[in-house]
């Protein structure tokens, strides 16, 4: 998972996953179908037009005031290999990483929808080689990145039972 390829959906500013990934407001829906309508109320027609694979580009406080892990699973089921912005709702950023779904924060000036894209984690970097360009971004620390390669922290620590905080075996 060092690697990411995929196209890229764009998406707004201020987007909330709350309101666009959440059962709350479909009451009785459950995360598979809700995969089929997410964020149509900002974006019509998104995730009929998303594939499996391909990468979310947003704006800026990309899931602000999310604190639902449900939106990080109905992105799942969406087929969503990771997600770019500007800048993320804190809580959304790390429910993301918990359950196994990359989030990168960078300029995403010139990147259209169906870009082809290159993510690399280890290297820091975000491209779109058709267009010649490439963002230098943080690599992701490698504790995260074996959190997202585990599938989330909960696979993680049922991998490792005998893990602790300090990252030895108890």
């Amino acid at each position: 998972m060092n690697i990411i390829k995929g196209s890229a959906r764009i998406i707004g500013d201020e987007v909330s996953t709350d309101i666009h990934c959440s059962s709350k407001y479909l009451p009785g829906k459950d995360a598979t179908y809700i995969a089929t309508v997410a964020f149509e109320q900002v974006a019509p027609g998104f995730a009929k037009a998303f594939n499996k694979g391909d990468v979310i580009v947003a704006g800026k406080h990309f899931g602000i005031n999310s604190s639902r892990e449900q939106a990080v699973h109905v992105m799942h089921r969406m087929g969503v290999s990771a997600i770019i912005a500007t800048s993320f709702g804190r809580q959304f950023y790390r429910n993301a990483i918990n359950n196994g779904l990359p989030v990168i924060e960078c300029d995403i000036s010139g990147i259209v929808a169906g870009d082809a894209l290159e993510i690399d984690l280890v290297a820091g970097r975000i491209a779109v080689t058709a267009k010649n360009i490439t963002r230098a971004v943080p690599p992701l620390p490698a504790t995260v990145r074996t959190l997202l390669e585990a599938g989330g922290l909960i696979p993680f620590l049922q991998k490792h039972p005998d893990w602790n905080v300090g990252g030895e075996a108890a």
